[in-house]
């Protein structure tokens, strides 16, 4: 049990029988809170408080849903919030003024159905279904109506690398038209440091050094986003030609972002783009490539790096990457290379020339080969004087055996040198 102070107003924060209540006193004097909490965990005792969770579960799902919002605010970036404010526009809608307590399970189904019958994909309505859990359980429900539930299967696909041809043409279209400037340029920076869109539309000035050419990822998707990379020749012809772009309208002051926000012809370097999207869309179909999302040049910047013999170390360096997990989802060797490797295979063992019925099969003479070893820092075909005394001791061997066992009695000799070699 706990009195905390806020502002002038005392509230108390207790527990009984494992229920947690949690509420205001309306006073900000202290007597005054400790008798009222007294009182209330007596009523909590006798069965006649309610209990956080229950007078949450209480509440109609939108006004649930406002508290749970304004609940999370601390917990969450203010893209996370517009986010879970999104995804519950649709549930606001199927519930409406059904409080949370009287939600079934047949009612969340019935969502679910609602929703693909709609034309969603699975992925958004695991992401809705998301946030309904979250409230449910924050009201004590969830695993009451929704311990069956399981979420939609999702497809596989997670991106795709571009051939070299298509980099190339995309690379080329996009020059062809000024509303495509600024795809073009977070094109080549996504192509050339494997950055995300959100990464690079929160890039400011202060983020890039020209002189040491590395730019601070500082504002990620996650913790291990946030980090230091190298900036190669042509993600540097990119960023200064976006400088100099930025200088007729003085937009080159640290805190300027690099992508500034343009609205009925208005440049305001202090915001950061929005979107690309509608160029980026148009581009792609251009460049005949229709579909391929902005995000697959990250996947394609992670192909090349993981196809150049880079360490895994260094690639999740570069890409921000947390686990081992996460660099195998997102590089995708593309199937040229593996044509290669395997032809590579190939090659080699048509140079080897093995073949399993006469390498296994056993010589009929009694000549015992001399070991081969590899170099070893001396001329080819050199051989360690320990090999030699090796070498002599079994040509000597195979001269005796010549003339103990004259030719008619070879044939009755086992064939297998060792066991031979063994009772000698």
């Amino acid at each position: 049990m706990a009195l905390v102070k806020r502002g002038k107003t005392w509230h108390t924060h207790f527990f009984v029988d494992g229920q947690r209540f949690r509420q205001s006193l309306d006073t900000s004097d202290w007597r005054g809170a400790q008798a009222r909490e007294k009182e209330l965990i007596t009523q909590a005792s006798q069965g006649k408080l309610a209990p956080v969770s229950q007078q949450f579960g209480r509440l109609a799902f939108g006004e649930a849903a406002d508290r749970f919002l304004e609940g999370r605010r601390l917990d969450l970036s203010d893209a996370s919030q517009k986010k879970e404010k999104q995804l519950l526009v649709q549930p606001r809608r199927f519930f409406g003024a059904q409080t949370l307590q009287k939600i079934t399970t047949e009612n969340l189904v019935s969502f679910r159905e609602w929703r693909v019958q709609a034309g969603v994909g699975p992925a958004i309505i695991n992401m809705e279904m998301g946030v309904i859990r979250r409230m449910m359980k924050k009201a004590k429900r969830w695993h009451l109506v929704g311990a069956e539930i399981k979420p939609l299967r999702e497809p596989r696909s997670i991106g795709r690398a571009l051939a070299h041809p298509e980099k190339v043409k995309l690379l080329a279209k996009a020059k062809s038209r000024p509303g495509w400037h600024n795809a073009r340029l977070a094109g080549i920076l996504a192509l050339n440091t494997t950055m995300r869109g959100c990464e690079i539309k929160n890039l400011r000035w202060r983020d890039v050094d020209l002189l040491t050419r590395v730019l601070s990822v500082r504002k990620s998707k996650t913790e291990a986003g946030e980090r230091t990379i190298p900036i190669n020749d042509a993600a540097f012809a990119a960023i200064r030609e976006l400088r100099e772009r930025a200088q007729p309208f003085n937009g080159t002051e640290p805190e300027h972002f690099l992508f500034p926000a343009c609205e009925n012809e208005h440049i305001d370097p202090t915001k950061p783009m929005k979107s690309w999207r509608s160029a980026w869309r148009q581009l792609t179909k251009a460049a005949g490539i229709p579909g391929l999302r902005f995000h697959d040049l990250r996947h394609h910047a992670i192909t090349e790096l993981a196809e150049s013999q880079a360490s895994d170390q260094t690639i999740m360096s570069v890409a921000g990457h947390v686990s081992q997990r996460m660099l195998a989802r997102y590089s995708h060797v593309r199937m040229e290379a593996k044509r290669q490797a395997l032809d590579a295979l190939s090659r080699g063992s048509e140079r080897q020339g093995y073949d399993t019925k006469n390498d296994t099969k056993g010589d009929s003479g009694f000549t015992v080969a001399a070991e081969v070893i590899e170099k070893n820092g001396r001329h080819e075909e050199t051989r360690t004087p320990d090999l030699y005394r090796v070498n002599n001791e079994v040509s000597n061997l195979n001269g005796l055996l010549s003339v103990a066992f004259p030719p008619k009695l070879r044939s009755e000799l086992p064939k297998n040198r060792a066991v031979l070699l063994t009772s000698c």
